[in-house]
């Protein structure tokens, strides 16, 4: 039993520090023909989110944000709406400055969002070829982190025909890193209640197996 509960503590512990050096990406994506760009980035992530709860939706996850394209994950590259989901964790440590840039290939334009804030919006034909030296042509944004837990959102409509896209950040006296499952990231920073759920466990633990050591009483 003592053994048991060792195993039960260091996989407790485990959880609570999190998957680290790991961002979880999501790519989802549906059917869609857009008739036109649209005027802000509110208006994107609402209409991309009711094209996804149409009939034709799918769902994946990536190991990595680099040179993806909708027809490799999905099939097909024309008349798509699609939402890619980051969560990512910062540390203390890490809190500061963060820089982001996402390339994408929307045809009719797309929004990016940091914690359901709005951070960027393009509403005409993108494409990023491989290249940062046309603002116009990828997102970008500057944004001031605290440690925690936080989630990059794009949204976007592509007609015809996707290439390939890519999401980067760059943390303070970082260089740009593509999100991917190695990235050094926290995937999720535990949150103070999560800590005290750990600790309350830890001492109902350590209570549970002072009592299975205690040597049993012998009757007169």
């Amino acid at each position: 039993m003592k053994k048991n509960l060792s195993w039960v503590l260091a996989a407790a512990a485990l959880t609570v520090a999190g998957s680290v050096c790991a961002s979880t990406i999501t790519i989802e994506s549906a059917s869609a023909t857009p008739s036109g760009t649209l005027a802000d980035a509110s208006a994107y992530q609402s209409a991309v989110n009711a094209s996804l709860r149409g009939a034709a939706y799918t769902k994946t996850s990536v190991e990595s944000y680099n040179n993806i394209s909708h027809a490799s994950l999905f099939g097909g590259n024309s008349n798509f709406a699609l939402k890619s989901t980051i969560n990512f964790g910062v540390t203390q440590a890490n809190a500061g400055l963060w820089q982001f840039r996402a390339g994408v290939d929307f045809g009719f334009g797309g929004a990016l969002f940091l914690n359901d804030v709005a951070l960027d919006v393009k509403s005409h034909d993108m494409w990023w070829a491989g290249q940062y030296n046309n603002a116009s042509q990828y997102f970008n944004a500057a944004v001031n982190l605290g440690a925690g837990n936080h989630t990059l959102t794009i949204y976007g409509f592509e007609g015809c025909c996707d290439g390939g896209q890519q999401a980067q950040f760059m943390a303070p006296a970082g260089t740009f890193t593509s999100f991917s499952n190695t990235d050094q990231l926290v995937s999720a920073v535990p949150e103070p209640e999560t800590y005290a759920m750990f600790l309350t466990g830890m001492a109902m633990l350590g209570f549970l197996a002072h009592r299975r050591q205690r040597p049993a009483s012998v009757n007169a």
